[in-house]
């Protein structure tokens, strides 16, 4: 069996690191829509039709199971493809909840990295409205940083300056945990430890994603075996070379998952 994971770009790739390593013997079909990438800061009736569009080509490539490996496109989109789709369809949202619930008892608040896009959905206010009982979460969108991951922009230097001037106006002591709201952003796990003061905790929803697609691949009985961890890469534009793009960033997540003894 061959399970799908979609994302405008790269970042779905951090999404695919975690299912590799709790997956492994399974298929998997890696599909990058690079003729549309970012999403974030598109027009959402635009990216409606590239996600729909794009997943309708993996469909046609096989696949028993979609993991969409963008919180954007599952906030725009996840319930018209699961009315589409008779196999399993796993979304993606920010991991406020766990942050809310993880953050409670120390006092500190919520910070929320996600692209403009995933912000302004329905979808995002209402988990706030159901999480957020004590008003501790804030929302920061980051437009510019999808377009520096998939210019695999990971100099140290150059980030770290990036986000203490999107960090200026907060008070990082009165934060307890970052929510990297955006799947293209654990590649700068690293540089944010780095940068942080030591008791922010950085999560992510990857881990999370991964546990329910392997609940659901149990519950439709292809919970076990069918592959061997092979991984076709596809991407909308057809481009050589952003396959090999893919298969480096991909080394890359894995790569920093060991240095941080969770690969």
């Amino acid at each position: 069996m061959r399970i799908g994971f979609f994302d405008s770009g790269i970042g779905g790739l951090t999404v695919l690191a975690e299912s590799l390593r709790r997956l492994p013997a399974k298929d998997y079909l890696y599909m990058a829509d690079t003729l549309h990438v970012p999403y974030g800061t598109k027009p959402k009736e635009d990216v409606r039709d590239y996600i729909l569009e794009t997943v309708g080509k993996m469909n046609e490539a096989g696949m028993d199971a979609l993991v969409v490996a963008c919180n954007t496109a599952t906030s725009i989109a996840i319930q018209e493809l699961r009315d589409m789709y008779s196999f399993p369809i796993i979304g993606m949202e920010p991991a406020v909840k766990p942050a809310v619930e993880m953050n409670r008892a120390t006092g500190r608040r919520v910070l929320v990295f996600a692209t403009p896009l995933t912000l302004q959905q329905p979808k995002y206010y209402a988990l706030l409205s159901r999480v957020d009982e004590e008003g501790i979460v804030d929302s920061l969108p980051l437009p510019e940083l999808v377009g520096y991951c998939e210019r695999l922009q990971f100099d140290e230097a150059f980030m770290k300056a990036y986000f203490l001037t999107k960090l200026a106006g907060y008070d990082l002591d009165s934060y307890g945990i970052l929510v990297l709201g955006c799947t293209h952003y654990p590649y700068y796990t690293d540089i944010l430890r780095e940068l942080l003061p030591p008791h922010i905790q950085i999560v992510n929803g990857n881990a999370g994603t991964v546990k329910r697609l392997a609940a659901q691949l149990n519950r439709f009985g292809i919970g076990e075996g069918g592959g061997s961890g092979d991984i076709r890469f596809l991407c909308s534009g057809d481009d050589p070379a952003y396959v090999d793009k893919m298969k480096t960033a991909l080394a890359f997540i894995q790569e920093s998952h060991m240095k941080q003894g969770t690969y």
